[in-house]
């Protein structure tokens, strides 16, 4: 049974690992030795519980779910597995008998660079929700030695550097050297039939690369079982070329050594070269074989077969990324098992879900046939045999309609369309949210859904709200609790009793009290790493998510400099002072997103420098952007800023977290912001701009003029023109006017912040007429809290265990 602590023996096992593994007394040792020598203490406990969770998997032979995803941001471990298995209390005061705060021992944890956005961070809370209801699970990435990349803002660019967070990441990964699977990329393949009719591949000339799995044990909340993250390092068996190494000839030698670790150096490299495409699409396959191997193999080893397979396995592919799970089952069934097509893929149709997270064109994945061909000739082989067969099935549905199965088709127009072969292979498809799913069903995926509409469905995101409300923002928790106690931690239902509290002064009051207190830790960040005093009387209105153009950071910005305008025209008028704090990385190569990071910089500089302003408006923007900023940054927000143009935010759950913490929303009907509106009521959220299909209906009507608004409108005219010239520091922005009036090489304003602008100007208006009604702002932030609960992760996987896996669950909803 996995070991319990009191304060004291806690103390004893700290003591002991810091002995063993440091040779330091406590008096002797580090932060950084301490730190480790925690962490090693809560990751014994976890994988004592991990052995019982596999061995009761094995015993009772569960049907087992496997998360595949290119990116899980799982944030600091520390806190969050204390937290989790209810020692935050004995390892703190086991600390303070040693001199030491716990609180500043969590610092010491560098957050693991294994994602970048929504994306990855979702993962991260269905594999907490995952362990804590009782799904049995596990996870699937790669163990990315830098991750995306470390941020800094060097004269208000975005310089890019690497992030080493296995400094003091590695002491949670558990390496399961047993495990280590071969992945071959490229070669030739020939094929043949034998004399007993078996078809027989043979693939030479490949390059043969190394998978080492480390596990990352995720726990639950009070309860035993524990999710897996299984993490693939990539390294080359080829051994060192010792003659070229003698020969002075260093980087040949180790070249092919070298080739193979790239596959799990750095998460998301530039695709805008051929290079970074192969780059790319060798670390899904990389992911994809490794992890289908390792099934398979421990599948057989239990079952002596593989042809139960489905019964057994659900292989859930979030996003298109790790879609190539189709094909390579497909090939090992085939080329190992030597099953025929039908029997093949009726297992592989039958077990692999796919979850869609966009709706824009360009995230839906597209590969060169030569290209794939290239790197995974036998996979090649089995997607084009796939595309036959579902183009011969399309026929029966639209017979002569060549163009329309063309559109459909997985290979076309010399390219693999892997969203295509992700529903072609599924036996699910679902949404992230209501207006998302609509959407894939009615537009992206329609005929698709016209053929299979049973195969089609939602499942609304939902986040881990032990980490984003009770961890993050525990003096609000410990209000929830006086007031209704502590069920809502498993069963966040609950919650909606707070809405009984309304009309109590004493609790708005607190609620008021507590924000002020999450600002003031916030103000104190933002003072010590970028030297701007805010204002604490101000409203706090935050926009920290991906920098995209959809996204619309740009229109944010339109509105500063907007009010920066007002202030100057008249500085003695009446102003509702605002705080603006921007947190965002920019994709390396995406040129408009880090433009905009320097717009904002310009633009802070300028504002926060003025002294007609004073501390009426300030602009931040807070460097390197991470989830455990976002866990101080979440319970201080006031305004959540979920602006995206309406019909392009597949949900979002940014939206979810500072909901959950009190914050109110600006934001169009976009993804789950139309689920929140629901939830709230329209009096308790900030509602602006087109809905989704006036925004379809404006774009494709041709009519769209974004100079004609800029002729039209003085006020927006100015901003522009001030954002042509530049804000006195050398730089000009001529480049991002140019793209919002004209376009650059597309559609002016694509994303039509200029349409939406007025609209957005007068729901502002509305925030700040309310900010001067406390009572009634802390009422409408009491009403977000009490009805966020259905957006908690634990909803979202029991909808999935429930509709779409079958596999049992723990939660009651």
């Amino acid at each position: 049974m996995p070991k319990t602590y009191t304060k004291n023996t806690m103390k004893q096992a700290i003591e002991g690992k810091l002995r063993r593994h440091f040779s330091r007394e406590p008096g002797e040792a580090s932060k950084e030795q301490i730190y480790e020598a925690c962490a090693l203490v809560i990751r014994d406990t976890l994988a004592d519980h991990m052995i019982e969770t596999q061995n009761q998997v094995e015993q009772n032979k569960e049907r087992q779910v496997h998360y595949l995803c290119m990116e899980f941001l799982v944030g600091r471990s520390l806190r969050n597995n204390a937290y989790n298995l209810g020692l935050l209390g004995p390892m703190r005061d086991a600390l303070a008998d040693m001199g030491v705060d716990l609180s500043d021992l969590f610092e010491e944890e560098a957050d693991p660079g294994l994602g970048n956005g929504g994306l990855g961070r979702l993962a991260a809370c269905y594999m907490d929700g995952m362990a804590t209801i009782g799904v049995r699970a596990t996870g699937y990435s790669i163990r990315y030695e830098h991750g995306i990349f470390k941020q800094k803002i060097v004269d208000g660019e975005q310089v890019e550097l690497p992030d080493s967070w296995l400094e003091t990441g590695a002491v949670w990964q558990i390496p399961a050297m047993d495990d280590v699977r071969e992945v071959r990329i490229g070669g030739n393949v020939n094929t043949y039939w034998n004399d007993e009719g078996k078809l027989v591949v043979e693939h030479t000339d490949y390059t043969p690369v190394l998978a080492t799995p480390y596990d990352m044990p995720i726990s639950g909340y009070k309860t035993d079982n524990v999710s897996t993250l299984r993490l693939w390092e990539a390294s080359s068996p080829i051994p060192l070329d010792m003659s070229l190494f003698s020969r002075g000839e260093y980087l040949k030698a180790v070249e092919k050594h070298a080739m193979a670790e790239v596959i799990s150096m750095i998460l998301y490299p530039e695709d805008n070269h051929i290079e970074g495409q192969s780059l790319r699409l060798k670390q899904q396959y990389f992911l994809v074989s490794a992890t289908i191997q390792d099934i398979c193999a421990k599948h057989k080893a239990q079952y002596g077969t593989l042809e139960n397979f489905a019964r057994k396995h659900i292989l859930h592919i979030n996003d298109t990324h790790p879609v190539l799970v189709i094909p390579e089952l497909m090939r090992i069934l085939m080329d190992g098992e030597n099953m025929g097509w039908d029997k093949a893929w009726n297992i592989v149709s039958q077990c692999v879900a796919y979850t869609n997270h966009t709706v824009m064109p360009e995230a839906l994945e597209c590969w060169p046939i030569e290209l794939m061909q290239s790197l995974m000739p036998r996979v090649m082989m089995i997607v084009n045999e796939i595309n036959e067969r579902f183009c011969k099935e399309l026929w029966n549905y639209y017979p002569g309609d060549f163009n329309r199965i063309s559109k459909m088709a997985i290979v076309s127009d010399g390219v693999v369309r892997m969203a295509h072969l992700a529903i072609a292979g599924s036996f699910s498809v679902n949404g992230v949210s209501e207006l998302h799913s609509d959407i894939l069903k009615e537009k992206v995926f329609h005929d698709f859904y016209h053929i299979s509409p049973a195969k089609f469905r939602n499942v609304t995101n939902g986040i881990a709200h032990r980490r984003w409300l009770c961890e993050a923002n525990p003096e609000l928790t410990g209000l929830i609790t006086e007031l209704i106690g502590d069920g809502f931690i498993t069963h966040p239902s609950e919650l909606q009793v707070l809405r009984t509290f309304g009309e109590d002064k004493k609790v708005l009051d607190r609620l008021a009290e507590i924000k002020r207190h999450n600002k003031e830790r916030l103000a104190a960040y933002i003072k010590e790493h970028n030297g701007i005093e805010v204002n604490l009387g101000s409203i706090f209105d935050v926009q920290v998510k991906r920098l995209h153009e959809y996204k619309r950071q740009m229109l944010n910005i339109l509105h500063i400099l907007y009010l920066y305008n007002k202030i100057k025209d008249d500085p003695s008028a009446e102003f509702v002072p605002r705080t603006y704090i921007f947190g965002s990385k920019a994709a390396p190569g995406y040129v408009v997103a880090k433009r905009t990071v320097s717009l904002i910089n310009s633009i802070a500089n300028k504002i926060n420098n003025d002294p007609d302003v004073g501390d009426k408006l300030k602009v931040v923007f807070i460097e390197d952007y991470k989830v455990s900023l976002a866990e101080m940054i979440m319970p201080a927000a006031e305004v959540s800023e979920q602006i995206s143009i309406a019909g392009k935010e597949a949900s979002g759950t940014g939206n979810m977290k500072f909901m959950m913490n009190g914050a109110l929303t600006i934001g169009t009907m976009d993804g789950a912001n139309v689920e929140i509106c629901q939830a709230v009521g329209e009096e308790n959220i900030f509602i602006f701009g087109m809905n989704a299909k006036e925004a379809e209906n404006l774009a494709e009507g041709g009519t769209y003029s974004p100079m004609s608004i800029y002729n039209s409108n003085p006020g927006l005219r100015r901003v522009l023109d001030q954002m042509r010239d530049g804000f006195g520091d050398g730089k000009k922005y001529d480049s991002l006017v140019k793209m919002l009036l004209q376009g650059n090489g597309g559609p002016a304003d694509k994303f039509m912040s200029l349409a939406d602008f007025d609209s957005y100007v007068k729901a502002q208006e509305r925030v700040s007429q309310m900010y001067l009604r406390p009572e009634n702002w802390n009422y409408m932030s009491l009403m977000n809290i009490a009805n966020s609960g259905r957006f908690a992760s634990d909803r979202s996987i029991a909808e999935y265990a429930k509709n779409i896996w079958k596999v049992h669950t723990d939660f009651a909803y």
